[in-house]
């Protein structure tokens, strides 16, 4: 494994996915991360077929659409994400994330995100080559790497996925779009978020590290924001 580090002026954003909210009261938690000072809000939308779990569809997205002014990503998480683009742009939010392994045409489904007026973001599996996106890394303003597999929250950081943060980010840079981000979602926490940045991710999704049971929103918000903070980011 490379220990090469990343140098990006790019800030890093703070994403906490509601997936490990408490949904009785998920006024209160997106208020308590936005108060955090949290960058976004990421929704990780599962249909029980692409991976086991099912979440929620389109109508969540509308309703955390009333709860705050931040942005809002929607993970994809489902078979035939062509079925389901339209009504989450329709929602409000900012950003459409599809899988490479769920779409024959991910080029022809990335174009749709983007005519659509948001952003459009790509993901890819932890078994799945960096090479699959080549096609589609100059229409893509984020690549998402799956640094766990795909479906519950709380698992651990696969660390083999720092070698593919900075392929991903070489990718981006090669075809002159420095300025799009690499995400990463899974495993996001305080013990892992430096290695992470340096590897050149500048986009993070946070489930459990934001929503536990252990720390307040803000305590463990402010906790992610320190580590950002010893890195000069």
């Amino acid at each position: 494994m490379t220990t090469t580090t990343h140098k990006s002026s790019q800030s890093v954003a703070i994403a906490p996915s509601i997936l490990n909210a408490d949904w009785t009261r998920l006024a209160e938690q997106i208020a308590d991360a936005e108060a955090a000072g949290v960058d976004w809000i990421s929704l990780d939308v599962m249909d029980g077929n692409f991976v086991p779990p099912i979440t929620f569809g389109a109508q969540m997205a509308s309703a955390v659409r009333s709860l705050t002014y931040l942005p809002i990503e929607a993970h994809l998480m489902v078979e035939h994400p062509e079925d389901h683009i339209g009504d989450f742009i329709a929602a409000g939010v900012n950003c459409v994330t599809i899988h490479i392994e769920s779409t024959r045409h991910p080029h022809r489904l990335l174009q749709q995100i983007a005519d659509g007026g948001v952003e459009a973001g790509v993901t890819l599996n932890p078994g799945t080559p960096l090479s699959e996106l080549e096609a589609v890394v100059p229409i893509c303003d984020r690549i998402q790497i799956m640094s766990v597999n795909p479906g519950w929250g709380g698992q651990k950081f696969i660390p083999e996925s720092l070698d593919r943060i900075r392929q991903a980010r070489e990718m981006l840079d090669a075809c002159g779009r420095e300025s799009s981000p690499v995400a990463v979602d899974g495993g996001v926490n305080e013990s892992t978020i430096a290695a992470i940045v340096n590897a050149g991710a500048t986009w993070l999704v946070a489930g459990s590290a934001v929503y536990n049971d252990r720390e307040s929103v803000a305590d463990a918000v402010a906790r992610l924001r320190r580590a950002l903070d010893a890195l000069g980011r």
